[in-house]
């Protein structure tokens, strides 16, 4: 039983982690990109660049980026769960055959 517990609680982890980690990046990326933005000759450049990453988003969100973003992270979480379950059998495969 405890097995299973910590299965579950490792999905759980692997779910929320899976779902968080793109939107920091693309937070991130977008923040770092209006920070760059505040050097002389860079406005211009760093705008385009956060444009481009809008439009990107907004192709996976049917014209919204934040529900692009939101579709991205939920694949995002769907792979990340996938792996984890996969790690998991192979963990009890290896285990039964030791």
């Amino acid at each position: 039983m405890t097995i299973f517990t910590n299965f579950l609680r490792s999905l759980l982890l692997t779910i929320i982690f899976s779902f968080v980690a793109p939107m920091f990046f693309v937070g991130g990326g977008l923040l770092l990109l209006s920070l760059i933005g505040h050097f002389p000759g860079l406005q211009e450049l760093t705008e385009a660049i956060a444009t481009e990453i809008m439009h990107f988003l907004a192709t996976f969100g049917s014209g919204t980026p934040l529900r692009g973003l939101v579709v991205i992270s939920l694949t995002c979480t769907f792979v990340g769960a996938l792996f984890d379950m996969y790690v998991y059998y192979r963990y009890q495969i290896l285990r039964i055959d030791s």
